[in-house]
């Protein structure tokens, strides 16, 4: 007989498998559900289990499209352009000081309009509507505190200027960011 990954008692018929690939944790449904309430995530492998939700405040994504405009790097493909817009508000409990004002913010990003740069757009949307894009802290350009920052998805913000700035050319971001996603 199995034994839950957790408590270590015997499984019985009921008991749910870690669906991760390789992982061969067993948990009882008590366990499963006590160790869910904390954190998403298998306690053996760390999968993530269900849908990760994030902290980031209500905001607004846009998307536009400019088959005029060309990316450094991307000849003749056009740019999607993505507008993030978020309004000033007040911390709930998921957030840093709850109860405090934030300060909003917009924000600009660029893909080339091609298969991998729809492929990245795609994610990105699903990443926004999963409150991952952003959250409350502290900005690295302005050291303001209680303001909406990005969170940690690499966005390009420049359609020039090289990684360094953030920009393009950059031939490895649609890769890297599909693989951070």
């Amino acid at each position: 007989d199995e034994e839950c990954s957790i408590c270590l008692l015997p499984t019985n018929p009921q008991s749910l498998p870690c669906k991760a690939q390789g992982c061969k944790a067993v948990f009882c449904k008590t366990c499963l559900g006590m160790a869910l309430m904390t954190k998403s995530c298998c306690s053996v492998c760390s999968a993530v289990v269900g849908k990760l939700m994030g902290n980031q405040p209500e905001g607004k994504m846009r998307v536009s499209y400019n088959r005029q405009m060309n990316l450094f790097g991307y000849k003749q493909t056009g740019t999607i352009t993505i507008d993030y817009a978020f309004r000033d508000g007040i911390q709930g409990s998921e957030h840093p000081n709850p109860g405090k004002p934030y300060k909003g913010t917009t924000r600009r990003a660029y893909l080339p309009y091609n298969a991998d740069g729809q492929k990245v757009l795609g994610l990105l949307k699903q990443a926004f509507e999963q409150k991952l894009t952003f959250t409350i802290g502290t900005s690295s350009t302005t050291g303001h505190s209680d303001t909406v920052i990005w969170n940690d998805i690499h966005h390009k913000t420049s359609t020039h200027g090289g990684p360094s700035m953030h920009g393009y050319p950059d031939p490895g971001y649609l890769k890297r960011v599909t693989e951070d996603l």
